[in-house]
């Protein structure tokens, strides 16, 4: 498998992976739409391929927190796909890990990801709303333990808080809903 930052010439396959692991064209217009937002910049986004096949992509776009007196970089993951045939390979927990990587060599230090916390969890993300970080918009009880976050630094949470602010594309309620 190669992982690799998507070019534009990739888009098709990074649409592709999108709709073919989500079913439906949602998750492909976001990611449509946050690869020309301003406001996402800088974006790290990666696919992943078995041979000429792109099976998975990761998009990690940039965020910032409310409280000015946070010195932290932030960025947000959404949405991470894998086309359904090749899912449970560890193609996802590889995306993950390398645009984590990625994202600490260039200084981010949290990562945020509103996502199922049995999966995320196992690749060091915790529940963010208990640490002091609100999401972009109320998450409900019972899907508190879905907001995540993972420190890239390890000083990271105990120096920041507050509401976390992301690209326009994606600063809609319909997007902040774990179902």
């Amino acid at each position: 498998m190669d992982i690799r930052e998507a070019s534009d010439s990739e888009r098709n396959d990074v649409l592709f992976v999108e709709r073919a692991a989500f079913g439906s064209d949602c998750e492909a217009e976001l990611v449509s739409n946050l690869l020309e937002d301003p406001s996402a910049k800088p974006i790290l986004s990666l696919l992943a391929f078995d041979g000429d096949r792109a099976v998975g992509h990761i998009l990690l776009t940039t965020a910032h927190l409310t409280n000015k007196q946070n010195s932290v970089s932030i960025a947000l993951l959404a949405p991470l796909a894998v086309i359904p045939d090749v899912q449970r390979q560890g193609i996802g927990g590889n995306l993950i890990e390398q645009g984590l990587n990625r994202l600490s060599e260039s200084g981010v230090d949290l990562v945020f990801v509103l996502g199922h916390p049995g999966y995320y969890s196992r690749h060091g993300f915790q529940p963010a709303g208990c640490l002091g970080f609100e999401a972009p918009y109320p998450i409900p009880e019972e899907h508190a333990e879905a907001w995540m976050v993972r420190a890239l630094r390890p000083d990271a949470i105990d120096s920041a808080g507050g509401k976390v602010v992301c690209a326009d594309a994606i600063s809609q309620p319909e997007y902040w809903r774990e179902d």
